[in-house]
C-alpha cells in the first residue's frame, strides 16, 4: 500500500517567522501537536508541542515573541507519496517518531503521514504493532 492512500491531505505550512503562541493556537485549532514549517509548500523542518514546551517555554522564552524557527526541529525526515506503508514505518521505528511529512517527486509537501493514519488505514497489524512499540521505546 502506498503513503498517498493512508496520509492525511489536509495540512499546511507554518512559517519560521510565526509566534509560537500562534502556532499553538494552530495546533489547538487543528487538534494537533505537528506542525510542518516552510514556504510555498516547501519544507523546512518541523514543530510539535513536544519542541514548543521543551525547547522555548522551559528555556524561558516568550510565546508571544519567540518565533517557530527559534523551537522547530530542522533535521527533515519524510517520506515520499509513492513510498510503501511499510518503508514509513520503518523510518518512524529508526527514528521513533510519530509523524511524517509526505513529498511528491518535486519535494513539495502533500500531506502527513501518521502512526494513526497507518493504524487505521493498513491491513498489516504486525507491521503497525512493531512500529509502535519500536517508536515507544525509551532511548
Amino acid at each position: 500500500m502506498k503513503i498517498r492512500d493512508v496520509m492525511t491531505r489536509s495540512v499546511e505550512l507554518v512559517n519560521p517567522d510565526t509566534s509560537l503562541q500562534e502556532a499553538a493556537r494552530k495546533m489547538r485549532e487543528t487538534d494537533t501537536g505537528f506542525l510542518p514549517v516552510g514556504e510555498n509548500d516547501r519544507l523546512a523542518g518541523t514543530l510539535t508541542d513536544r519542541d514548543i514546551t521543551i525547547r522555548a517555554v522551559a528555556e524561558g522564552r516568550d510565546p508571544k515573541s519567540a518565533k517557530v524557527r527559534d523551537a522547530m526541529s530542522d533535521e527533515i525526515v519524510y517520506v515520499f507519496e509513492d513510498a510503501e506503508t511499510a518503508e514509513a514505518a520503518d523510518l518512524m521505528a529508526q527514528r521513533q517518531i510519530r509523524r511524517l511529512p509526505v513529498l511528491n517527486q518535486d519535494k513539495r509537501l502533500v500531506g502527513v503521514v501518521s502512526l494513526g493514519d497507518l493504524a487505521t488505514r493498513t491491513p498489516d497489524d504486525d507491521v503497525v504493532g512493531q512500529t509502535v512499540q519500536d517508536v515507544s521505546k525509551q532511548t
